[in-house]
């Protein structure tokens, strides 16, 4: 398994140049394309359908990573699946069976993902767990894009590093919001394996290339040890 994964957030992307920008991403060397989902009433804002994987799909070939903040993730599996997602993530607050619709991901040939809002306690994700194939813990709350890291989640982080050990997983524990190059090292340090970054990529005054080596940077840093 690659030690350390970044996923390229397009919520920060221009979206008149969008293949353009993954193009840039990807030869940069992310390693995912990451879209988040948003339905208007689940979380406050509105963003991207089935339309944009499937752009984003013909854009690139590495995978896709989807993150559902919506009320009725259920409905919109199938479809997000057969625009070309490559993992679908579903959040433990949406999801009152939470198990069966990790399954039901699976059976659409997609790796299954799960999270929660930063309020949520990590013991929530206790069922999913051992289906998962990656945990996405968020350290910002849900809905728009350059928000400020919130450090205090970081032991939540830890929390799901070790119940995911205990577990002997090999889900990938990845970490989105405010994921920049000043904090992406304590991220790591808390467990994770694998960091979404929108604003801190896409945004650089540097450029994209730049954004991403930032990032790719800081991970080869050496890591803490308690």
């Amino acid at each position: 398994m690659t030690p350390y994964i970044i996923a390229a957030s397009i919520l920060s992307a221009d979206f008149t140049r969008l293949g353009e920008q993954i193009a840039e991403a990807e030869s940069a060397g992310v390693d995912w394309i990451h879209v988040d989902v948003m339905d208007g009433h689940f979380v406050p804002n509105l963003t991207m359908g089935p339309f944009i994987v499937e752009a984003c799909r013909r854009a690139t070939k590495i995978p896709i990573d989807v993150h559902l903040m919506v009320e009725h993730p259920v409905n919109l599996l199938e479809a997000f699946a057969r625009a070309g997602a490559s993992h679908l993530i579903v959040h433990v607050e949406t999801c009152q069976e939470i198990a069966s619709t990790l399954k039901m991901i699976k059976s659409l040939g997609c790796q299954a993902g799960v999270t929660l809002n930063p309020s949520t306690p990590a013991a929530a994700l206790e069922p999913a767990l051992p289906l998962a194939d990656l945990v996405l813990v968020l350290t910002v709350h849900p809905g728009y894009s350059g928000q400020e890291f919130m450090g205090e989640v970081i032991p939540k982080i830890t929390e799901v590093r070790h119940r995911l050990d205990e577990l002997g997983s090999s889900a990938r524990l990845e970490v989105d919001g405010g994921i920049s190059p000043q904090n992406i090292t304590q991220v790591r340090d808390a467990g994770a394996d694998t960091f979404v970054s929108a604003s801190s990529i896409f945004k650089n005054p540097d450029g994209i290339a730049a954004g991403v080596q930032t990032l790719k940077n800081a991970l080869k840093t050496e890591r803490l040890r308690p």
